[in-house]
């Protein structure tokens, strides 16, 4: 790769102070190329992963284009999430690109599980539509953040409470003991068979549904027991997040992913182990961010208010998301000048080997086409 240079970006926000141990609550790494500044440059955000040196950074800097990997107050701290506070957080490194970097063309990345968060920063900085996480205010700086120009989608979910609901176990019977199972509902009980049955599968996603409910349903009813003793919130654990059919069945919504394997290696043990999506929530970031009902982090409704340019890419050998996770996001954009592109690797295009530089050059040729 080529020379770039890298500098560290900290800010405050509009709802964010500077902490008393001095850090800023918004931080990431900016990569440009050394030379003439780029007038076009990339910005990705996860809800909880340190996106700071994000994989693209060098290859999109080594093509002549900016890259801010940026983290929200939240980074590492997902269960304190709150979209309205992230999503003014993004719009601190949006001003940034423009105001200090001379950025002209700002382009939204939605990766991973990130994509429905960028997906709610564009669509609620071209208007206002979301309702606050109940019992709170929407901040006034939520109506100051200002839209992207471009959008692209990469190896991105649908939406937070949807990704969940798809992962996690309908089988447990009792939410405060991890080992409790139902076995009628238990994927990985071979009894229930692989491939999967239709009506096992119909029976296995209504009850994952009714599993988000219940735990919305708890939290509700939760918030106002506290509230009798004078608590405004409290936390708790959700376990067994690694139960997707199509983990153990590559005959659902295939692919070329290895069969029986998630991010975390075997899903199985992954899915009986203290470490998964949504471990650990309050009661009100489980409404802002998982809650079917509730939460505004679902991405479909938010694509359908972008209407700018948008590219989106999905890898074909993911195995956390599927093809068909691609099409709807592609489907629910409003922009009519859209293109979806499959590339050949993992979900962070690790393997094979130049995936990367594959996919740093669809998404450079697009800008090419797009930004100028």
């Amino acid at each position: 790769m080529g020379e770039f240079r890298r500098t560290f970006v900290s800010t405050t926000s509009p709802t964010g102070p500077r902490n008393g141990a001095g850090f800023k609550p918004c931080q990431g790494l900016y990569v440009e190329p050394v030379g003439e500044r780029p007038k076009v440059a990339l910005i990705a955000t996860h809800y909880n992963v340190d996106f700071s040196e994000h994989y693209l950074g060098e290859y999109m800097a080594e093509r002549g284009y900016g890259f801010l990997g940026w983290n929200t107050r939240f980074r590492g701290l997902e269960q304190f999430f709150l979209l309205e506070h992230a999503l003014i957080d993004i719009g601190e490194g949006v001003k940034w690109l423009r105001e200090v970097a001379g950025v002209e063309k700002v382009v939204i990345l939605g990766n991973s599980g990130g994509g429905s968060l960028m997906a709610a920063y564009q669509s609620q900085a071209k208007g206002v539509t979301m309702q606050p996480t109940p019992g709170l205010e929407l901040p006034p700086a939520l109506e100051l953040i200002e839209p992207a120009d471009l959008y692209v989608s990469l190896c991105a979910h649908g939406g937070r409470p949807e990704v969940l609901t798809q992962w996690f176990d309908p089988s447990i019977t009792d939410e405060r003991d991890p080992a409790s199972i139902d076995p009628a509902l238990n994927m990985y009980d071979e009894s229930n068979g692989r491939p999967y049955s239709e009506a096992f599968i119909d029976k296995y996603r209504a009850a994952q549904v009714a599993r988000n409910h219940r735990i919305t349903d708890w939290c509700f009813e939760e918030l106002e027991r506290l509230s009798s003793h004078g608590l405004t919130d409290r936390a708790f654990n959700m376990y067994r997040t690694w139960a997707d059919l199509r983990l153990m069945d590559p005959t659902i919504d295939p692919n070329k992913r290895r069969p029986q394997w998630c991010y975390a290696g075997d899903p199985k043990t992954a899915n009986f182990a203290p470490r998964g999506i949504g471990l650990t929530n309050t009661l009100r970031t489980w409404l802002s961010m998982w809650s079917l009902r509730e939460s505004y982090c679902s991405g479909i409704p938010h694509l359908a208010k972008i209407s700018e340019p948008a590219l989106i890419i999905q890898s074909d050998a993911d195995t956390g998301v599927f093809p068909r996770d691609a099409y709807e996001i592609y489907d629910s954009l409003a922009s009519t000048d859209k293109r979806l592109e499959m590339v050949e690797g993992d979900h962070y295009l690790v393997e094979p080997g130049d995936a990367r530089d594959k996919t740093a050059d669809i998404i450079a040729r697009w800008l090419a086409e797009k930004a100028y």
